[in-house]
């Protein structure tokens, strides 16, 4: 009985080592590709690593003040519209109680019209002064903001640089901030500065302009056409 039991095994063959050896080389070639890698090679050089630890850190403390910097110009923005709306409400009261005080004097007023005008000009040119310094204040930070982008951009190509290259990598090279780039399009920045300068400052313009229009108008609605 116990010879035909045993006649019923099946032996599978594993040839462990021949595995092995084919294993081994697999292995070998990834170790050599990690001991060949850039990060390895920085990992091992204390001043490369020291270099890209330094501008990492850089990275970050770009990010943190450009986010910063963009939320104080949001800020702005939302005084713009405010300031911008309070103008406009203004002048809509101003004009509907002198439209009204107008009708029930029955022209008695028309002398005086001067002294609507006056208050509406000096209303107005409040309004438009601190319009225009919180539009520097935007385009002040807007500046700043760009600054930053290529000062950031500058060490974010110099990190992958360095990553790329490794050990090989020059510890006295510099970020670039691309100033030739700069120099390469001031002539067409020079060119075009009175419409840029439009631009920038278009929403003084249309205050100055609607206060022009509104400050004599007082006359018309006291006096009549």
């Amino acid at each position: 009985m116990a010879e035909s039991k045993d006649s019923h095994i099946v032996e599978i063959p594993v040839d462990l080592e021949h595995e092995q050896k084919k294993l081994l080389p697999a292995i070998s070639n990834i170790a050599e590709a990690i001991e060949d890698h850039p990060l390895t090679e920085i990992s091992e050089s204390p001043g490369h690593l020291l270099l890209l630890k330094l501008w990492q850190r850089e990275e970050e403390i770009f990010g943190s003040r450009i986010a910063h910097k963009e939320l104080r110009m949001d800020s702005i923005k939302r005084d713009l519209f405010q300031l911008s709306s309070f103008f406009f409400i203004f002048h809509f009261l101003f004009f509907t109680l002198l439209f009204t005080s107008s009708v029930n004097e029955d022209g008695g007023s028309c002398g005086k019209w001067w002294i609507p005008s006056v208050i509406s000009a000096a209303t107005s040119a409040v309004f438009i002064i601190l319009v225009q310094v919180k539009v520097n204040a935007y385009w002040r930070k807007w500046r700043e903001v760009k600054k930053e982008r290529e000062a950031s951009r500058g060490v974010t190509r110099c990190v992958q640089e360095l990553r790329m290259k490794g050990a090989s990598f020059d510890l006295s090279k510099e970020p670039n901030q691309n100033g030739g780039k700069k120099m390469k399009s001031s002539s067409v920045e020079i060119k075009w500065k009175p419409w840029s300068w439009c631009c920038k400052n278009s929403l003084t313009i249309c205050l100055v302009c609607f206060s022009g229009l509104a400050a004599p108008a007082s006359k018309f609605v006291l006096c009549g056409f």
